[in-house]
């Protein structure tokens, strides 16, 4: 019992330097919601933001805390959009994971909302709406913008695997984000 003590107080320091780290936002964000349990629907009015914004606030830190902040390898978020730009169902299905996720916070075209499972599923979606996106650092982070309608796809790569796309249509959140495009992006 007393080494699990020593541990847990030699941790503590560590974990105080990685919360601090965090935006005050994303902290508040985090704690709250994963370590205190309270819904995002709950955080929103507190924080005055919409509950969406909240949920992508608690995945940035949470992003952090895992040290996966800059992890994604451009090469396979690069051949994500190139396979959803040529149609290739089978390119796209190359580099997701079996079990991939999709969200999306705001539905501007009305065709897909929520969450979406399965690279089969996924794929489809990407094929529909990532056909004109372009590469993009999302806070940091090797992702892609399409539009009108504006839309930022947050994607989450482990590996040389997409474990998870959120598509970002909230005004409210494009807002929030930090986009940086590459030169050849800009012209």
């Amino acid at each position: 019992m007393e080494d699990i003590r020593e541990v847990a107080d030699a941790v503590r320091p560590a974990l105080l330097v990685a919360l601090e780290q965090l935006e005050p936002a994303e902290r508040l964000a985090f704690v709250l919601h994963d370590l205190f349990a309270v819904p995002f629907d709950a955080i929103a009015p507190l924080m005055r933001r919409s509950p969406a914004t909240v949920r992508l606030l608690a995945a940035r830190a949470r992003r952090q805390m895992r040290g996966t902040r800059a992890s994604a390898d451009p090469a396979v978020v690069d051949a994500l959009l190139a396979a959803a730009r040529n149609g290739d169902y089978a390119g796209l299905l190359a580099v997701l994971d079996p079990d991939v996720v999709l969200r999306a916070d705001a539905v501007p075209r009305g065709d897909v909302g929520g969450l979406v499972r399965g690279a089969g599923d996924v794929a489809e979606v990407l094929l529909d709406r990532a056909g004109s996106a372009v590469p993009a650092l999302v806070d940091g982070r090797p992702g892609a913008v399409s539009g009108p309608p504006r839309e930022v796809f947050d994607i989450t790569v482990i590996g040389r695997r997409v474990h998870a796309v959120e598509i970002l249509a909230d005004p409210e959140i494009l807002d929030a984000l930090d986009l940086e495009f590459s030169e050849r992006e800009r012209r």
